[in-house]
């Protein structure tokens, strides 16, 4: 008897454990009700509109040519084209283009924050809010690098955001988002923080925060939200191989945002810190040439003429392993670092060179504009070998000017890449080899006797540039 109370008493133990093990999970879940409640109605719809001239396109696709006014084919184009160049009756040459995004209410007054890329080219923005009232915006200010946008509409009393920290966010947190992908106003969708400090191809200067939170065209420009209801980012950019979402999205830290947005305000541009050197990571078989016990920091491949870099010393194939105190563990975090120091203001860099470490101090200068930095990156780089499977010559004045490359510029040209150390390495005909083993490569007498005594199984570091720039590459010295 006591036995058949036993087993009667277990499936009911174990019924009421999962009951009460099922409510405490669901306790722990969170509620989004009320900060959706809260802070959706300072969430705006973004439109544009952007006249583009049909005619002109048309003309280009089928390159038919601008002809004069008293053409004779004049009447021919618009008799049987007249629709499609914009000449026809009741037709028009311009037609309005449209897309969508997402922004969010900083004041009361009608400031608004957006992406760059969701107002670019924009002839007329109009945002709607939550109440379906409609106002036309004028653009306060843009930044391409930073992809943040300030707008300002002609109103008062509006609901805000609350501005938050993105710094204080952890991974694994919850957050949401509030938008409208692909049009549908006030979509609200959740996930959690996967990562912090994501740099992304061609925005250096941004430390994303990466999540898992559903983000599709449309939520661009839309606020990022913790679980306090707190603006944490400002959603920009997912990666996708079909266009829509694949549970990669990347946010804008609001810190950074927030400085930009006070800066348009105040300057009408953006002033950012600068050093003055291009960088890649540090592989493991870098790591070894350079003696380091494993791969870390940032390593300078070119450091550009008249930078604040150059005027502290900086030179190619030095390590940055910390900025300010702060480690670099990979080159992708010394460019935000550097981006938000003050200009005209001194930052400490521990470096390694040659094996040993030294700190160096550098006036952070201010950013030059994209243009200029072009022209200081521009540049085609060849190099040359021997006992590495290569043949090298001499940079002479021609070569230069064919190559287009600057008078001071040094080094040898690769001729031919033979089967070899130097191809496993990497090493391409035409680069430009100025480094090897930290030291300069000023001509073909230096390169021979610098592959000369490098030493047999070793790795060693050879500088090479190219079109694209500078670039350290490991190179195993055969036995």
């Amino acid at each position: 008897m006591r036995a058949m109370k036993l087993r009667t008493a277990y499936p009911l133990f174990f019924m009421t454990l999962l009951l009460v093990t099922g409510r405490a999970l669901a306790t722990e879940l969170p509620d989004f009700t009320h900060l959706v409640e809260s802070y959706s109605p300072a969430v705006v719809n973004i439109s544009t509109k952007q006249k583009r001239d049909m005619g002109s396109r048309f003309k280009r696709e089928f390159q038919i040519p601008d002809l004069p006014p008293n053409s004779p084919f004049n009447d021919f184009f618009e008799h049987f084209f007249g629709d499609r160049l914009g000449q026809g009756p009741g037709q028009e040459r311009e037609r309005d283009a449209q897309s969508l995004g997402s922004g969010f209410i900083v004041s009361a007054d009608g400031y608004i924050l957006t992406n760059y890329h969701v107002v670019e080219g924009a002839d007329e923005i109009l945002i709607r809010l939550s109440d379906h009232r409609e106002f036309v915006a004028e653009t306060v200010g843009s930044d391409k690098r930073s992809d943040v946008a300030v707008l300002k509409i002609d109103a008062n009393d509006l609901p805000v955001v609350s501005i938050g920290s993105a710094s204080e966010l952890k991974v694994g947190e919850w957050v949401l988002a509030i938008g409208s992908p692909f049009g549908f106003d006030h979509t609200v969708t959740a996930g959690i923080v996967s990562a912090k400090g994501r740099s992304l191809p061609n925005e250096n200067y941004v430390p994303f925060i990466q999540t898992d939170v559903a983000i599709n065209p449309g939520n661009s420009g839309g606020p990022l939200f913790d679980l306090d209801g707190r603006v944490v980012g400002i959603n920009s950019q997912i990666y996708s191989r079909t266009g829509g979402f694949m549970g990669l999205s990347f946010a804008i830290p609001i810190e950074m945002a927030m400085n930009v947005a006070d800066q348009l305000r105040t300057n009408g541009r953006v002033s950012r810190g600068w050093l003055g050197v291009l960088i890649q990571d540090v592989t493991r078989e870098l790591a070894d040439s350079f003696g380091m016990r494993h791969p870390h920091g940032a390593l300078i491949s070119k450091v550009l003429p008249g930078s604040p870099a150059e005027k502290a010393g900086l030179q190619a194939g030095d390590v940055i392993l910390e900025f300010n105190d702060k480690p670099i563990y990979n080159s992708s975090m010394l460019p935000p670092l550097v981006g938000s120091s003050r200009v005209d203001r001194p930052a400490r860099l521990l470096i390694q060179r040659a094996g040993a470490t030294q700190v160096l101090q550098v006036n952070i200068g201010e950013l030059p504009a994209e243009e200029e930095l072009a022209e200081g990156h521009a540049g085609p780089a060849k190099v040359e070998g021997d006992q590495l499977g290569l043949v090298v010559s001499d940079l002479t004045p021609q070569l230069r000017e064919q190559l287009g490359l600057a008078a001071d510029v040094s080094g040898v040209v690769v001729d031919e890449v033979r089967p070899g150390a130097a191809s496993a390495a990497g090493v391409r005909s035409g680069d430009v080899i100025q480094m090897i083993n930290s030291r300069p490569i000023s001509n073909a007498g230096d390169f021979e006797q610098q592959v000369a005594a490098l030493a047999p199984g070793k790795t060693t570091a050879i500088l090479v540039l190219r079109q694209a720039g500078p670039i350290f590459l490991a190179l195993r010295v055969p036995e």
